[in-house]
């Protein structure tokens, strides 16, 4: 379940800076290959969990993020993510 209420999480990511703001949700085990953004990208989990790791940058791990969690993706980073096996639903600020 979620954390609280859609349109709060929501208003959440808008009091942080960012002014595209929606929610996004990915079926179990969905899979996003390397990519970057060309601006700061935020991500809310707000059910499920995905996993994140940034393959261009020597020693970096695989992290699982879960309901709360915020993840901030500067631009240009070059991320790899893969949602849980129940899917996931995050708010996205761009």
């Amino acid at each position: 379940m979620a954390a609280k209420p859609q349109c709060e999480s929501e208003q959440e990511v808008r009091s942080w800076g960012f002014l595209h703001v929606f929610t996004w949700t990915d079926g179990p085990n969905a899979y996003y290959s390397p990519h970057s953004h060309a601006g700061l990208t935020t991500h809310l989990i707000r059910k499920g969990q995905l996993t994140m790791t940034y393959p261009k940058e020597k020693g970096s791990e695989k992290k699982t993020y879960t309901v709360g969690d915020r993840i901030d993706v500067e631009a240009g980073r070059v991320h790899e993510v893969w949602m849980g096996p129940e899917g996931c639903t995050y708010v996205i600020g761009e």
